[in-house]
């Protein structure tokens, strides 16, 4: 694989879910020796807090789970799609967003829930249901825990697609 396999998180925001997402899968990669091949970051459907460093309650969640809190914030781009290999969405909402916003269908494709990699769903297809992971912002420290448990069952199952994606391309 001549450059590295891109992942990017997005959520409404960028200051909640999809920074947590990007620590945590962040953390898995380099857990799996796959830092060096995988490049992950975030960002947000909306530009509001562009520049911003992550949610504090964002923050204190990931810091007492043991993973990086660094973080700045920043809005998604369409322009962006022609070098991801894979945009995950945090729910519905973004999903459909992003799926507008792509320039071809093929960039329509590379969208998916971070849900639906969650191998403990009965997951077929395009998933059908709520598959979304419930934004935090306007609840207490609770909301962010159970951000984060949702965030990491899923991303078990994202790094074995991501995994089996950069040996096919190997």
């Amino acid at each position: 694989m001549t450059s590295p396999y891109r992942v990017c998180f997005v959520c409404t925001g960028n200051i909640c879910r999809s920074p947590i997402a990007e620590s945590v899968f962040r953390t898995r990669l380099t857990e799996a020796g796959l830092d060096g091949l995988v490049e992950v970051d975030s960002a947000g459907t909306d530009g509001w807090h562009e520049g911003d460093g992550a949610d504090p309650r964002t923050v204190a969640v990931l810091d007492a789970h043991g993973y990086e809190s660094d973080h700045t914030a920043r809005q998604f781009h369409p322009s962006w799609f022609a070098r991801l290999d894979l945009v995950i969405a945090l729910d519905e909402g973004h999903l459909r967003e992003l799926r507008r916003l792509a320039p071809t269908p093929g960039d329509a494709a590379k969208v998916r829930l971070l849900r639906s990699y969650d191998p403990s769903l009965d997951v077929s297809g395009e998933p059908s249901g709520d598959l979304g992971v419930p934004d935090p912002y306007y609840g207490g420290r609770a909301g962010f825990e159970e951000c984060l448990e949702l965030v990491e069952a899923a991303c078990d199952g994202l790094l074995a697609a991501v995994r089996n994606a950069t040996e096919r391309a190997a």
